[in-house]
């Protein structure tokens, strides 16, 4: 478990269960957009579902 990556996507195969954090040693954050402006332009690209 990684404690300084907080996360509550249970869906996800990082998710740490029981815990609100990830188990990769780092994360990648990407955007779909091509101007981002705030924070619901941007995505967890290390998300992997369950």
């Amino acid at each position: 478990m990684n404690q300084t990556i907080k996360c509550t996507v249970q869906q996800c195969k990082h998710h740490s269960h029981g815990k609100d954090v990830c188990s990769l040693a780092e994360i990648l954050v990407g955007t779909h957009e091509s101007n981002p402006t705030n924070s619901q332009c941007t995505d967890c690209k290390s998300f992997a579902v369950k």
